[in-house]
């Protein structure tokens, strides 16, 4: 592997519905997993606190919440193209 983030950051393929917004969305909901996985392992090794990774995952939920907000995900769930 040549490039670095794909090997720390793998991307899953997304196999829903194919619009932009759901891809987009899906592209901020694994950024989201990738950025709780290190958050956890710092504080598993001590490195944060466990206030400190609750607040930068709270943070960064509230991220996804406003995402799923913008890009209008769930507004029409029976919609079908």
């Amino acid at each position: 592997m040549n490039d670095k983030s794909n090997f720390f950051q793998p991307r899953s393929r997304y196999y829903g519905q194919v619009k932009p917004e759901n891809l987009v969305f899906n592209a901020n909901l694994q950024e989201f997993a990738h950025q709780v996985s290190y958050i956890s392992s710092l504080e598993t090794a001590g490195k944060l606190s466990p206030e400190e990774a609750y607040q930068k995952i709270d943070f960064l939920w509230q991220q996804v919440k406003h995402s799923k907000v913008e890009l209008g995900i769930g507004e029409q769930p029976f919609e079908s193209k």
